[in-house]
């Protein structure tokens, strides 16, 4: 199982304080990586659970809806750490409503955290890689509505499917370097941004008999994903989305 080790490892995860985000910083931890939780709360369950492992934990106050934070989230972590060897863009947000009555706000809001802010973060790391000249692990977490429409999330949709085409147009640049850019589409998770659905009775029952597993995902059931794409397993892995659904996109 060396191959899943990230002992000496530094990651720095985007939305770490909670849901999918808290999980993957776990797991990382858990594999032995070190922690850089970027976000704008205070991540401290996630510290308590990084630090109870025995993993250094430091965290970035950030608002990842500007680009203001990026130049500062690099500097402080080699600061801290002395590098950079994963970098996972977890964070996200996304906006309801019918497409004819979708406004400009929303759109540009979710584009600006979802795939504006991730691409240039992303650069941002993938050049520091290049100078480190050791390589280094991206993984972004996109969506199964990076292959899918959805209903009532135009932006987000658009947002996912662009971050699907980003991950393979940064593999097929940096795959050479020793970078490998990969991508997890989660499906349907108990998580923050599905409150609204689980909510919806309906809506919940349709998603509900749609996958084959019977169940909506845990947080947990993204942690294993995350360390095998941050680790030297994945070594020849580049430009691939990674469903971690119950098996929706199957059914």
């Amino acid at each position: 199982m060396s191959a899943f080790d990230l002992t000496g490892k530094t990651a720095i995860v985007t939305g770490a304080n909670t849901g999918l985000g808290q999980a993957i910083a776990e797991a990382l931890a858990t594999a032995g990586a070190d922690i850089v939780a970027v976000g704008r709360t205070p991540p401290v369950d996630t510290r308590f659970a990084v630090e109870a492992l025995g993993r250094r934990f430091h965290d970035i106050s950030a608002d990842l809806s500007t680009m203001e934070p990026i130049g500062r989230i690099v500097a402080e972590t080699v600061q801290h750490f002395g590098g950079i060897d994963i970098l996972v863009n977890n964070a996200g947000i996304i906006r309801r409503n019918d497409a004819v009555d979708f406004t400009e706000d929303d759109w540009d809001t979710v584009m600006d955290v979802n795939l504006k802010t991730t691409f240039f973060l992303t650069q941002a790391v993938g050049r520091r890689m290049i100078e480190q000249g050791r390589g280094g692990k991206i993984v972004n977490i996109a969506s199964m509505l990076s292959y899918q429409g959805g209903i009532r999330v135009p932006s987000y949709a658009a947002s996912k499917s662009g971050l699907a085409g980003i991950t393979k147009a940064l593999a097929n640049e940096w795959a050479a370097k020793g970078i490998n850019v990969n991508a997890i589409a989660p499906g349907y998770f108990s998580t923050n941004n599905t409150t609204a659905l689980r909510a919806d009775e309906d809506r919940s029952r349709d998603i509900l008999a749609r996958i084959p597993a019977g169940r909506w995902g845990t947080p947990a059931d993204i942690g294993g994903a995350a360390v095998f794409l941050s680790s030297s397993a994945a070594d020849y892995v580049h430009g691939t989305l990674l469903a971690v659904d119950g098996g929706w996109l199957g059914r």
